[in-house]
């Protein structure tokens, strides 16, 4: 029989993920304040914004802002986390108390760099920020494993994400290129407190890998409530080193081999059925990015 609860057999294994979480996130310790170039703050009130006052190209501040518009939604996530895991394994609400306290300098961080240096209209700023909560966010899964497969790939991507830019930054401003691998840091830690939960179920259950193909094959970044996501994305893209490519290489691809997708053997013929599906998904990924290298080349 299918089931979408986790399981209650890990709960010690998932108690030391936890446990290796804090610990390793206690060496890295941080406060938003220290990444922050303060010596370029100016009164907005005493030297009002100007578009002369930009410094950085126009992709390099899309991608800034997307994330900051992304990560504001926070409020939402939690809140979808927290019913998700009503009545499920208490130690995962201890890690969602955790993760929300830890997730929470990421905007302000974002926000507080682009007002300092100047890089966007802070009225314009302020009335995205506004916009982007009201619009909220709820996915259209709400079980337990469909949301630890969708964390799982949110937290991957958005590491990738900050990564990727950073490269970018690099050439144009060293304060914004470190707080953006600063942030990914913290992804990549939730990252793997989520993927080995999965995978610690598809070892105890392969038939689990039912309810990660419905996650794997609509995946959609939680920032995707923003204003004018698909025009950011595209110049994201092209500009600021993360796109569809990038997704495959860095995400899709690392995901289904880290959860050994193609050596499952689930005995439901649903769940069967299910990882076939991803497969040829991630196959027919797979040929459009090689066919878009050798046409690159």
């Amino acid at each position: 029989m299918l089931t979408n609860h986790l399981d209650f057999r890990l709960e010690p294994r998932i108690k030391e993920l936890y446990d290796l979480h804090k610990e390793r996130s206690e060496k890295i310790d941080w406060g938003y304040h220290d990444f922050l170039p303060w010596d370029k703050a100016m009164d907005f009130r005493r030297v009002p914004w100007d578009e002369s006052q930009v410094t950085l190209p126009e992709g390099l501040i899309t991608a800034v802002e997307t994330a900051l518009l992304t990560e504001v939604n926070l409020p939402w996530f939690t809140s979808h986390l927290e019913q998700t895991f009503k009545g499920s394994i208490s130690i995962i609400k201890d890690f969602v108390h955790t993760w929300t306290a830890e997730e929470d300098q990421h905007s302000n961080l974002l926000e507080n760099y682009l007002l300092i240096t100047r890089n966007v209209n802070p009225k314009r700023l302020h009335e995205l920020h506004k916009q982007t909560v009201e619009s909220g966010w709820a996915p259209d899964f709400s079980t337990p494993i469909e949301t630890m497969a969708y964390t799982t790939l949110q937290e991957l991507a958005t590491m990738v994400f900050y990564n990727n830019v950073a490269k970018v930054a690099g050439q144009h401003d060293k304060d914004l290129a470190t707080l953006l691998r600063r942030l990914a840091k913290d992804e990549i830690l939730h990252y793997a407190f989520y993927r080995d939960i999965i995978r610690f179920h598809l070892e105890l259950e392969p038939n689990y890998i039912y309810y990660l193909e419905k996650v794997i094959m609509n995946f959609q970044m939680p920032g995707a409530v923003m204003p004018d996501f698909k025009k950011r994305m595209k110049i994201i893209s092209n500009e600021a080193n993360y796109g569809p490519l990038q997704y495959f290489d860095q995400v899709l691809d690392v995901i289904v081999e880290y959860w050994g997708i193609n050596d499952l053997r689930p005995i439901a013929p649903e769940a069967e059925q299910a990882r076939l599906n991803i497969l040829k998904y991630h196959d027919r990924l797979k040929k459009l990015r090689n066919r878009y290298n050798k046409v690159n080349v």
